[in-house]
């Protein structure tokens, strides 16, 4: 049932998670339709985005976001935005005196950043209110000239793709740390645990009364958090201020981490894999659910090879391309409370998976769902019968062992597909999927089959994630424009189809594979002395005391998920001691 619309606001804190973040809303932002003869899609996007009016009374439509990055981040995006200037001349002084200007030639802009402003021009001299006009006009502008758009060489940091208007509170700049450079980095956790105080906090915390103020059913906060660096520390303060200021509100924390950093050295993928582990101790202790997100094969010193994808070409080792992958998969799993009808609140999707003080949750995905076009979800998943389709989103590898304490499983984009078989009378079903009358019970049967004693959640959704510019094209030449498999493969040597939309399936689970990833990350941490090691570390922090305290939390979050009842196993083997 349709039930008011419960507000989320999102922060992002740091430069990857403003990486995913961007693409995330770039794809929120290619979904929306102010056309009043259009039918209401299945996502509220309400839910994180708000209205607002511009001082010439034009309608705007921004997200209900708090991004939080360093000096230099941002490079020709202003902090304050450009909807809502007072309109006076910036050149203007009240000073009688000579002035002196001295002006520093802004960074120059890729194509799509220039096709945008000329556009946004274009719309507003027309005058356009840019609620009403201004999303959909756009969107055809940019598909217009989609296949100019090559920006893998062009992106150096977020705002080179945003397609988004901010909102002036929506941006907070770190100056006490630069971006980029040698000196002033944001490299440790305990850096970031000290700067959440000061103008800092105050800061934080006037944007978060200005977006939370104007709620009227405000279900909570999902959190974008870089893992790896300094913002590791920083996030753990702000959930716990979250956690102490908005009791009963939800608080799903995804963690994020890139494949490779640019300045990658022994000393520094050492502070990595410890920002790694202490935000994995903290943020989980702070939120309703902690999901680390990474196309990372692991969370240590020396990870695995990245997962593969069947159906995508991207370099893991660029932002640009990792990230969309990763916001692909967000786009599916917080589909479940960003529903229009029979959404899922946050606290009970949190509920559902964190039980018993298993607050880390493992996630998956199909990116693209592989399901050919015309066939039915039976044929595809009867396809799939010897192993699930997706790979893993979270650097924890699935149990082989088929046990799992709680999943949450959504499907999105099988749009004009069959979800059940079309069997004439009389015809033997081709296999038990065959023969079931709903795609709930058809993914149901599938799933179970695999994790027999788990308990499941599903979440069905036709439309699927719509892709429009600049949105990179890292698409293999199986998929046809919307995302499903072709039948036949287009001819050797012939460009890949321009790909607009794509069918994602997740999964969130929580199961005995965590307490092996845990216990592994708890071990690859402790395995050293830290005071002899790294003892820069922890120079500005955490002491050593609270140090060997997130340790020894970790090592019981681990035990919790050895234990199938839930509780904590204390007589655990000597690995754990």
């Amino acid at each position: 049932m349709s039930g008011p619309c419960r507000e989320v606001v999102t922060l992002q804190l740091g430069h990857y998670s403003n990486f995913v973040g961007t693409h995330w809303w770039n794809l929120q932002d290619a979904s929306l339709s102010y056309d009043p003869e259009e039918q209401l899609g299945e996502i509220q996007s309400d839910v994180v985005f708000r209205e607002g009016q511009t001082r010439g009374g034009h309608v705007t439509y921004t997200p209900r976001l708090i991004a939080m990055d360093l000096k230099g981040s941002l490079r020709t995006l202003r902090q304050e935005g450009n909807l809502y200037d007072a309109g006076k001349d910036p050149t203007s002084v009240t000073w009688d005196g000579s002035v002196l200007t001295h002006k520093e030639s802004p960074p120059s802009k890729n194509p799509f950043l220039e096709d945008l402003d000329k556009f946004d021009g274009e719309i507003l001299a027309k005058g356009f209110s840019a609620g009403s006009l201004r999303v959909d006009t756009v969107n055809s502008r940019l598909a217009q000239v989609q296949k100019a758009y090559r920006l893998e060489g062009n992106v150096k940091v977020w705002s080179d793709f945003l397609r988004i208007h901010l909102h002036p509170q929506s941006i907070s700049v770190i100056h006490q740390y630069n971006h980029d450079g040698e000196a002033h980095r944001l490299e440790a956790f305990g850096q970031g645990e000290a700067l959440l105080q000061g103008p800092v906090l105050e800061e934080l915390e006037d944007k978060l009364h200005f977006f939370t103020e104007e709620c009227n059913y405000l279900q909570g906060f999902q959190v974008f958090c870089d893992i790896a660096d300094g913002f590791a520390g920083l996030g753990s303060k702000v959930t716990e201020m979250l956690q102490d200021s908005y009791s009963g509100k939800g608080i799903l924390t995804w963690g994020l981490a890139p494949v490779s950093h640019r300045d990658s050295s022994p000393v520094k993928n050492l502070y990595h894999m410890l920002n790694c582990t202490l935000a994995t101790a903290e943020l989980a202790n702070h939120s309703s659910f902690f999901c680390p997100l990474t196309l990372r094969g692991g969370l240590g010193r020396r990870p695995s090879s990245p997962p593969t994808f069947p159906h995508l070409n991207f370099d893991p080792s660029l932002w640009f391309h990792s990230s969309a992958v990763l916001a692909l998969a967000l786009d599916a799993l917080t589909v479940p409370y960003r529903l229009r009808n029979n959404s899922v609140p946050m606290w009970q999707m949190a509920d559902s998976l964190a039980v018993s003080g298993r607050k880390v949750v493992a996630a998956y995905g199909a990116v693209p769902f592989p399901m050919m076009h015309g066939s039915s979800l039976p044929d595809t998943l009867s396809a799939c019968s010897d192993a699930l389709p997706w790979k893993p989103l979270s650097s924890c590898p699935e149990p082989g062992d088929s046990q799992c304490y709680s999943q949450w499983a959504t499907l999105r984009g099988f749009e004009d597909q069959r979800l059940i078989s079309s069997l004439a009378p009389g015809t033997e079903p081709a296999s038990p999927l065959h023969s079931l009358h709903s795609g709930e019970d058809v993914l149901s049967s599938y799933i179970g089959s695999f994790y027999p004693s788990a308990s499941l959640a599903l979440q069905l959704v036709s439309t699927p994630s719509k892709l429009t510019p600049p949105f990179p094209q890292i698409f293999g030449q199986s998929l046809n424009p919307q995302g499903f498999l072709q039948s036949q493969a287009p001819p050797s040597g012939s460009p890949a189809p321009l790909v607009k939309s794509v069918p994602v399936m997740t999964s969130l689970q929580s199961g005995p594979a965590l307490g092996t990833w845990l216990s592994e990350l708890h071990r690859a941490a402790g395995a050293f002395d830290i005071r002899r090691v790294a003892p820069s570390f922890l120079s500005q922090g955490p002491e050593m005391a609270d140090y060997e305290e997130a340790m020894e939390q970790l090592g019981l979050m681990a035990r919790c998920y050895r234990d199938s009842s839930g509780g904590t196993n204390r007589s655990s083997s000597s690995d754990d001691d």
